[in-house]
């Protein structure tokens, strides 16, 4: 394997994204001494409109969007993205050339006054920028009430500090990376808020006609967490996962057997269908989509159906 003289990795300019790029850039340069590694940095369409929820403007993938322009126009070689961020069906001209070991894949419930979400009273108001997270919340807690929070990190931590909610959800990954786990007032377990498929998890991509750097790239590869997200993204690419859908698909790996655990339902949390199946890592893709077609048989077509745009 030839190793090339200089990379460069093309990311959002968000403090996240940046820590998630100078962590491969990192690693890059741990593995091949020598090797200059350069960040692109460059603010997406979804970096810039931050008045409007993600389901009204195109969904997650407005934050890899010029990301992939920059691979296409030899700008960058790689570009490193928040798995859950990355759209299910990947043009012809990309690949994820790796999926990273997974950080914690939960979300994390943030509030300056109230020890865990059992404890809000009525009438308190969350944010969450997620219709997954919504309608989760919809149904446990009926008596809260639910508002759009977008911007990264720091902003929504910092709207929350000036009293604009009680509390808020975000991923427990994203304030661990950035150092700010001690915000977590209640780690919410799968069962009360099922993550979003690739939740957690960091994928590489490249150009398809870079076999280069796909073998460069191969130890980056965690086989857990790919075959984890493998089968999450089948069933969500099955059921047309989306921003406009409330989709949880969650898959743990237990010595070598996949369990995968899924929901859909309406935003306001009603209809809630739910399903789930094990399998082997090597079958994760029909994993996958054998729980879709379990949630399908089980009443979500009629979920999918009010949903649609």
């Amino acid at each position: 394997m030839t190793v090339p003289d200089r990379i460069v990795i093309a990311t959002r300019e968000s403090p996240l994204a940046l820590w998630q790029a100078r962590h491969i850039q990192s690693q890059l340069q741990a593995r091949y001494p020598g090797l200059v590694v350069d960040l692109l940095g460059m603010t997406t369409q979804g970096d810039r409109i931050l008045d409007v929820t993600l389901n009204k403007i195109g969904g997650k993938g407005l934050f890899v969007k010029e990301l992939e322009l920059a691979l296409l126009e030899g700008r960058a070689d790689l570009a490193v993205h928040s798995m859950k961020d990355v759209p299910m069906v990947l043009p012809p001209e990309f690949a994820l050339a790796a999926i990273c070991p997974r950080e914690d894949p939960h979300d994390a419930f943030v509030s300056n006054q109230y020890a865990s979400l059992a404890d809000l009273p009525a009438g308190a108001v969350i944010g969450t920028s997620s219709l997954r997270r919504e309608s989760q919340l919809r149904a446990r807690f009926p008596h809260l009430v639910i508002r759009p929070l977008r911007g990264n990190v720091g902003t929504r931590l910092a709207k929350l500090d000036v009293g604009d909610y009680a509390g808020i959800v975000l991923a427990a990954a994203g304030l661990k990376r950035l150092g700010l786990a001690d915000r977590i007032r209640e780690y919410l377990s799968a069962t009360d808020s099922l993550p979003a498929p690739g939740q957690g998890a960091l994928g590489i991509e490249i150009r398809a006609d870079r076999s280069d750097l796909q073998t460069l790239l191969a130890p980056f590869n965690d086989p857990v967490s790919a075959a984890c997200v493998t089968a999450e993204r089948a069933l969500s690419r099955r059921l047309g996962g989306s921003c406009q859908l409330p989709l949880g698909a969650f898959c743990i790996d237990d010595d070598g057997m996949l369990q995968l655990s899924a929901f859909v339902a309406l935003p306001d949390g009603r209809d809630m269908v739910r399903a789930q199946a094990s399998g082997t890592r090597a079958g994760a893709e029909g994993l996958g989509l054998k729980v879709a077609e379990l949630l399908l048989t089980e009443g979500a077509a009629t979920v999918l159906q009010q949903v649609a745009p």
